[in-house]
């Protein structure tokens, strides 16, 4: 299978997007992107709009369209798709580690994915953290951030257009470097070949925030045959807080916006005491 090219493109945009907590983002066509941000005042998502040369890989303008929301109380949103049919976004949250449905001016459908009911048990902290759709094969994908308590690997959970659970699959996620680290899968990414792409991090962040690091990996595994999935490592970012250097960048969503180009956006914590920064990474694949 081809790797991700070790190119990679940072880019930030603090003057032309506002601060935010962003934790998924996805493609919605016409270089419009809905963008989940996890401490927002009320449940809904950002529209962004990107220019990216999709030659050299790299974003040539930014802009935000908005804030949409449903007018309800913020449930903690993590991961966000879009699902070509029906035009319509679906977007998890931790705090009730539910999927619902919503139209592209943020109000809620009514329809929500049919959960399993292992999955009420998930930690508020370590929940539902990561959606994707493959509109070639019809199917959403989910995890949590951690196993379920009593478990040791993820779930990954599927679920058809009738938004009614299908195959399982599990999936061992990285053990921590150290105590000091915190680790977990922030994001999946369904491709057009039946691949999915695993987003796992692993951060520390001491106290004075000086000697902070940030490890991203992407897995690339295939859901097929197998329940248990194989996994192979197709890419690892690195950033750290130095007296010389801000570029860490604590990675929380991915989409694949063109063929062959994936896109991250990193969770600032609201750009923490002008430190942290809102980046958004291109690379070619």
């Amino acid at each position: 299978m081809p790797a991700i090219a070790q190119k990679v493109t940072r880019q930030r945009f603090h003057r032309e997007l506002p601060a935010g907590n962003y934790s998924g983002i996805c493609s919605i066509g016409d270089g419009r992107f809905a963008v989940v941000d996890d401490k927002a005042p009320k449940d809904g998502f950002y529209i962004f709009r990107l220019d990216i040369d999709t030659v050299k890989g790299r974003i040539t303008d930014a802009e935000s369209l908005g804030y949409r929301t449903s007018g309800l109380p913020n449930r903690d949103m993590e991961g966000i798709c879009y699902c070509p049919s029906t035009q319509t976004l679906f977007i998890s949250g931790e705090a009730d580690n539910e999927v619902y449905e919503y139209s592209l001016d943020g109000q809620r459908t009514g329809r929500r994915l049919t959960m399993p009911a292992a999955f009420a048990s998930a930690n508020k902290n370590f929940g539902l953290e990561s959606l994707t759709y493959d509109s070639i094969a019809h199917l959403f994908y989910t995890t949590t951030e951690r196993p379920l308590p009593g478990d040791t690997m993820l779930r990954i959970q599927t679920f058809g257009d009738d938004l009614k659970p299908g195959k399982q699959f599990i999936y061992c996620p990285d053990k921590p470097i150290s105590r000091k680290y915190f680790s977990g899968v922030s994001e999946l990414c369904a491709l057009p070949d039946g691949r999915l792409l695993v987003l796992e991090r692993q951060l520390r962040v001491p106290r004075l925030k000086i000697g902070a690091r940030a490890i991203v990996r992407i897995y690339e595994t295939t859901p097929a045959g197998s329940k248990i999935l194989n996994k192979r490592l197709i890419k690892e970012i690195k950033g750290s807080i130095t007296l010389t250097s801000r570029r860490f960048a604590n990675y929380e969503g991915i989409c694949l916006p063109y063929p062959n180009l994936l896109l991250l956006i990193a969770d600032s914590q609201n750009r923490y005491r002008g430190v942290l920064r809102d980046w958004l990474l291109t690379m070619k694949m």
